[in-house]
């Protein structure tokens, strides 16, 4: 694979060492975020800490282009790892919307709550009451929230059509939606080909993939994490796109507008080499 460091015994044990060290340091750390308020304070606490493991994890994060000083201010990503949990606070600030059912993971849901992550409800009986919840906490946020609407990580290959139900509380309000696009890229800039990146660098469902290769094994969260450490990391090219007139339009065509404009630019990126 080139751009990859091989996999061998002395890159696995000091993998292992970063890995436990960096969780070792997490778990120091929760007193800490018990106590911070939640919001901007244990977001900000989050990306430092978050910057720790992209340090160990051997990630590097550019960003070209500026968001938006307008506030609320929703910032909409293609998704294609876990890695972007970490990099998005330390390169642009401001936290993420997620699935209420994550709320009530044990410490995990309590931790990202704390952090001030915005729980959506999907279920359709819960619509009204979601849409007023959201819309509510977004009037009091200072700092950028970030949303995937595909609702789920994909291979790299292709951006997956975003679900129309996440722009719910978008229509009719004062909410800037701003589109960014995500890349990977090897250490010297070079493409990562789709099945190296579906094989090793993407953390998906491979039974949710509707376009391009799929890995030959799952792993988990934690297991991918290791392994890109192993791998020595790679780097994660964000590009910054101008909010696109919005007023009027339906969820619907608010979903595909915004997948359209992102799906795009991505396309247009993903195989493009840098200088």
């Amino acid at each position: 694979m080139a751009g990859v460091r091989k996999q061998n015994v002395f890159n696995t044990i000091w993998a292992a060492i970063k890995f436990v060290s960096f969780w070792l340091g997490v778990v120091i750390q929760v007193p800490i975020i018990a106590l911070l308020p939640r919001g901007k304070w244990s977001s900000r606490y989050f990306a430092v800490l978050m910057s720790t493991l992209v340090f160990l994890l051997g990630i590097r994060v550019k960003v070209n282009g500026k968001l938006s000083g307008k506030r609320p201010l929703l910032v909409v990503c293609n998704h294609i790892s876990v890695f972007e949990f970490g990099t998005f606070p330390i390169a642009l600030g401001g936290n993420f919307f997620g699935k209420k059912e994550i709320e009530s993971f044990p410490v995990v849901g309590w931790i990202a709550k704390k952090l001030g992550v915005i729980f959506i409800d999907r279920r359709p009986s819960q619509a009204m009451n979601a849409l007023e919840i959201v819309q509510k906490q977004m009037e009091k946020i200072d700092y950028p929230m970030f949303l995937f609407p595909e609702g789920t990580t994909t291979n790299g290959a292709y951006v997956k059509e975003f679900k129309s139900t996440l722009f719910n509380f978008v229509v009719g309000s004062d909410i800037t939606v701003q589109p960014i696009v995500m890349n990977y890229r090897y250490h010297d800039g070079a493409v990562i080909d789709d099945e190296t990146l579906a094989e090793h660098f993407a953390y998906f469902d491979n039974a949710k993939q509707d376009i391009g290769p799929k890995c030959s094994r799952e792993r988990s969260a934690f297991s991918q994490v290791f392994h890109i450490m192993v791998l020595g990391g790679f780097n994660v090219e964000i590009t910054v796109l101008p909010p696109p007139p919005l007023a009027g339009m339906d969820r619907k065509q608010i979903a595909v507008t915004l997948h359209k404009i992102i799906s795009d630019k991505y396309m247009e990126l993903k195989d493009k080499k840098n200088d």
